[in-house]
């Protein structure tokens, strides 16, 4: 086959390279190229088509890796034996236009995921870990099997209420301490506790689960726009909330670590009414990798008006799912005569394990050993970034597990991600996490998570993502 005529449309939202595996695809399975047939060069087809050569490559990289051809060394390409994808399609209960969607499925298929949420389990201290359950369960220890104090073990509250102060500048006493399974249980737990009747502000782009469990809370829930210092005060005063969800420390996902003055101008916000309340997530604030660390808000508060929330799924491993909330005093009663009748929700063998993990010094070399690797991780990641001219700006760095790069390209980020997905690469558009979908950033933005990536992933995911940034 020298010749191939595919009408393309420069004007849809569809990539060209989507528009080309389309037709080639439903071509292969009309039977209107036969298997064994081969394909134009990629040359030839780019040249005919009067597009670039990168593009007519995505499409048939695309079709290699479904099935529909195959590449043959020095020879090109040649259509495969698709007589199985016909008899599924034709075998199928579903309707025809389903079959689209299957394909579409198999070429999400990621081989190198920008997650920030990923964190490197490849350095985790597994003897360590695996020595404290071993000394944990050596004695026929019965009381470990008993469901426990339902706000968490006092032991366990103390390590972690001992660990806050020396770390995150938290002033508290273990009775103020609340362990639980995860943030959204603990915020489910805290909206008994401050009452179904509120308005909470956001910062916005945010943490979308916290906002979609406020929702579920049926909490209004507001979005506040942030500058640089975070979020902004004007607007928080005039949303007329009774409660901010901020990230002082670390926020996610812009990385903006909050100056003094606007956490003074927040504090004294709070301050004014008896019923306000700041809700501080400490995100990923133990990596920091330049600069002092940022001591929490919480530990500034004079007025018991802030609500730390804090995790142990990216210091220790996500399957963990330990979170914490340090209550106000004042809001340990109400905790008590509502929720005190609750069972904890974190098994206290596994909350005894954390405990004795920190007890005995492992927790303190472990983090240590987790910022060098994401130190290391953040440097080669960053010096990646300086040789890519697709790459215009870049947020939030030298702290947290990922960075935010504004994108010199005509596509949105939504775009740009729909295009990494089809050669296989996962990245992350920062308009997901906008609360007010009418205001997006004026470049196109992604996260890009290297936690769970080694440094070959990283630099072999930037090669691919050129394919797209250079060409689109």
């Amino acid at each position: 086959m020298n010749e191939m005529m595919i009408p393309l449309s420069h004007d849809e939202k569809i990539p060209l390279y989507q528009q080309i595996y389309d037709h080639i695809r439903i071509e292969i399975m009309d039977g209107k190229i036969p298997q064994g047939e081969k394909l134009p060069s990629t040359r030839f087809l780019s040249s005919h088509l009067q597009v670039s050569r990168s593009t007519v490559e995505l499409a048939y990289e695309q079709l290699v890796s479904e099935g529909y051809i195959e590449a043959q060394p020095y020879r090109g390409y040649y259509v495969s034996d698709v007589s199985d994808l016909l008899d599924l399609k034709e075998n199928s209960q579903q309707p025809k236009e389903e079959e689209p969607k299957r394909a579409k499925n198999r070429m999400l298929e990621t081989h190198i995921d920008f997650s920030p949420f990923a964190v490197d389990l490849e350095h985790f201290a597994f003897n360590a870990w695996r020595k404290v359950n071993k000394n944990l369960l050596s004695t026929d220890n019965a009381d470990l099997l008993t469901a426990g104090d339902g706000a968490g073990e006092p032991e366990f509250r103390e390590e972690i209420c001992n660990y806050l102060y020396q770390s995150r500048g938290v002033i508290c006493e273990p009775s103020q301490i609340i362990v639980g399974a995860g943030n959204e249980y603990l915020l489910m737990l805290l909206s008994q506790i401050l009452g179904a009747d509120r308005r909470v502000a956001m910062e916005s782009p945010t943490y979308v689960q916290a906002y979609e469990t406020f929702l579920n809370l049926g909490y209004q829930v507001c979005a506040v726009d942030m500058d640089a210092q975070g979020i902004r005060m004007e607007q928080l005063r005039s949303e007329q909330a009774d409660i901010a969800y901020v990230m002082p420390s670390h926020q996610f996902p812009m990385g903006t670590v909050m100056p003094m003055k606007r956490r003074m101008e927040l504090l004294k916000w709070a301050a004014e009414d008896e019923d306000r309340y700041l809700i501080e997530d400490d995100h990923d604030s133990e990596f920091r990798y330049k600069g002092k660390p940022i001591p929490s808000l919480q530990g500034s508060d004079q007025n018991e008006k802030v609500i730390y929330l804090g995790t142990f799924s990216k210091s220790i491993a996500p399957a963990v799912r330990v979170s914490y909330l340090v209550l106000p005093k004042k809001l340990v009663k109400v905790y008590t005569e509502k929720c005190g009748f609750y069972a904890s929700t974190v098994p206290k063998i596994q909350q005894m394990t954390i405990c004795n993990f920190m007890k005995e010094g492992y927790f303190e070399r472990h983090l240590n050993r987790m910022r060098s690797s994401y130190k290391k991780k953040h440097d080669f990641l960053m010096d990646e970034i300086k040789k890519r001219k697709w790459i215009r700006k870049v947020y939030g760095d030298n702290a947290g597990l990922h960075v935010i790069a504004e994108i010199e390209s005509h596509f949105s980020d939504e775009e740009l991600t729909k295009l990494a997905q089809g050669i296989g690469i996962r990245i992350y558009p920062i308009s997901e996490y906008y609360i007010d979908k009418n205001k997006v950033p004026e470049y196109p933005a992604i996260l890009l998570g290297y936690g769970g990536l080694t440094e070959k992933e990283i630099e072999q995911g930037f090669r691919e993502l050129d394919k797209i940034m250079l060409f689109f």
